[in-house]
């Protein structure tokens, strides 16, 4: 059971309703993560606004969705992995690929250099060396390509923070983070 409450349709305020009908019209329904951050409102609409904006990126969904699985095995989020391996087989990603991106691992030398930089900002708090921007300079990452990671990487901690402190209630096929 989440330790902070799941926001039902019932019980939400008019601006968060109509947030949860635009995430329902969009994906089909409100994961539970948005019903959580849904007791602040403003979280809500700024985790809504930050993910909108990174669609808007260079990335595309299933570069955007491996970070994301990255990120959620780094910071073993059982919540985030189950939620990004079911959009990611959404996209027709196979499940020893999306293993291997909870993982940190790609057979795609472009995309593994993106998930070892994802993985680096997230181990090292954002402070990576000049050796670990070299190497992703090296594998052809431009500083668009650096910056947008980066503004990945923080976005899905975030929501892997939120989990952790919530306990999120899974309502995805369960994976197991740690287990990667």
């Amino acid at each position: 059971m989440s330790r902070i409450p799941q926001i039902a349709d019932a019980e939400a305020s008019p601006s968060v309703r109509d947030l949860f009908g635009a995430i329902r019209s969009q994906i089909g329904m409100v994961p539970n993560l948005y019903r959580v951050a849904a007791n602040e409102p403003a979280v809500l609409k700024s985790m809504l606004a930050v993910n909108e904006a990174l669609a808007s990126g260079r990335f595309d969904n299933r570069t955007r969705e491996a970070i994301a699985l990255a990120v959620a095995g780094a910071n073993e989020c059982d919540y985030c992995a189950s939620a990004h391996a079911a959009i990611s087989a959404g996209l027709k990603v196979d499940e020893a690929t999306i293993q291997g991106h909870l993982a940190g691992r790609s057979a795609d030398a472009r995309l593994q250099a993106i998930l070892d930089l994802a993985l680096a900002i997230s181990a090292e708090k954002g402070r990576v060396d000049d050796m670990a921007l070299a190497a992703a300079r090296a594998a052809g990452l431009t500083d668009a390509d650096i910056v947008e990671i980066a503004g990945h990487v923080v976005a899905n901690i975030f929501t892997n923070y939120l989990n952790h402190v919530a306990e999120t209630e899974i309502d995805f096929p369960v994976r197991a983070a740690a287990a990667a």
